[in-house]
């Protein structure tokens, strides 16, 4: 009889319910321990919004787990790897530059957003640091009440541990190398 193959198809929202009620932590903590509204978890959790990068380092401190356990994906090769981990939200994708980095401080993505978008819904604040360099197109990337105006080529260094927010000002699709260091 063959082995019964594991749920590939489990979204990174049916990943987070899990972990959360296994651990019996209650939505209003959650929202608590990350800054999100329980509607915008509750939403992520029924599989209507794949949360941005920077949401899951948060949630994953929340519940105080590794963030690439809601990224890792079975596969038989680092390169069906990387092509599993591409991610798509409204405005964006991401892939992983770095799977199999499970117990590392150091995480880096493949960030490609949409002409004229940006990540709705939320700021983004995660402790540690982040890289961006623009690799393709325009961004706007604001750092607390700073704006930085970013073109192809350009870079930036800053404290993820001040809200942040990123959109593409560009009439076409703007791809990023997003690096995170979380301690």
């Amino acid at each position: 009889m063959p082995q019964k193959k594991q749920n590939s198809k489990e979204t990174v929202g049916s990943k987070i319910k899990h972990v959360r009620t296994k651990k019996k932590i209650a939505l209003d903590a959650m929202a608590n321990d990350t800054g999100f509204s329980i509607d915008y978890l509750k939403k992520i959790e029924a599989g209507k919004t794949i949360p941005p990068v920077g949401a899951l380092l948060q949630i994953a401190r929340a519940l105080e787990i590794d963030s690439t356990y809601f990224l890792r994906e079975q596969a038989a090769s680092v390169h069906d790897r990387v092509k599993a981990y591409t991610k798509r939200t409204d405005n964006y994708a991401y892939t992983t530059l770095t799977p199999g980095a499970e117990n590392k401080h150091l995480k880096a993505f493949k960030v490609a957003i949409e002409p004229l978008k940006d990540h709705e819904g939320v700021g983004y604040q995660h402790e540690g640091e982040e890289f961006v360099y623009v690799l393709k197109g325009a961004v706007e990337i604001s750092v607390g009440d700073h704006i930085n105006l970013l073109e192809e080529g350009d870079s930036l260094h800053f404290n993820s541990g001040i809200r942040h927010r990123m959109r593409n000002i560009s009439d076409s699709r703007a791809e990023m190398l997003v690096v995170i260091y979380g301690p």
